[in-house]
């Protein structure tokens, strides 16, 4: 595996096999190129549009980076990374649609009759459309790592492993988005 020719040339196993024992985002970004456009390509007929299924896509090969070791090899990888692609687009519309309904059935009446921590729920239900919406205003970083924090709940450590960056970054990093996000949030909706 020394020159970049035999590395190309290795099969989807064994390709598998090396990034999972080294953790080596170099054979991992092989593996991308081997099925981003397929991956794109099953995003998009989920997505509302071209952006959405490109975040789509990130966040698919960002999520197969951490669970990559879960392939066991008992079908052919491109047929788990399809399962894998659709289980993931499944889930990130379900999710939509049910934030949606829940914003449709909660009222005022019912805020006023919830515990404090209910209704700190129930209000973040309610701006999860806006928060959707402004998501797709900050930088295509700060969105990802939001995303992996709280759409697909890693930890701080599994984030750090997935984008290769130390965990005292990756909290800035997280820090500096949500900041990022408030702002970006009180100056279209709040002051608006």
């Amino acid at each position: 595996m020394n020159s970049q020719s035999t590395v190309k040339d290795i099969s989807d196993e064994d390709l598998i096999s090396a990034i999972v024992k080294t953790n080596n985002t170099l054979l991992f970004e092989i593996l991308y190129d081997r099925y981003a456009g397929m991956v794109f390509n099953k995003c998009l007929g989920f997505a509302k549009d071209y952006e959405e299924a490109q975040d789509l896509t990130q966040d698919v090969f960002l999520k197969l980076f951490v669970k990559l070791a879960s392939f066991k090899g008992k079908s052919k990888f491109s047929t788990w990374l399809y399962a894998f692609t659709y289980n993931h687009c499944v889930n990130y519309v379900t999710r939509n649609k049910e934030k949606k309904i829940q914003k449709k059935t909660i009222e005022a009446k019912d805020i006023e009759n919830l515990s404090e921590k209910e209704a700190d729920h129930s209000i973040h239900q309610l701006k999860v459309e806006k928060l959707k919406k402004v998501l797709n205003l900050i930088s295509p970083n700060e969105k990802m790592i939001l995303l992996l924090k709280y759409q697909d709940n890693l930890s701080i450590r599994e984030i750090s492993e997935a984008l290769d960056l130390g965990e005292s970054a990756v909290k800035m990093r997280l820090k500096r988005a949500k900041e990022k996000l408030i702002t970006v949030y009180q100056k279209h909706y709040e002051n608006g």
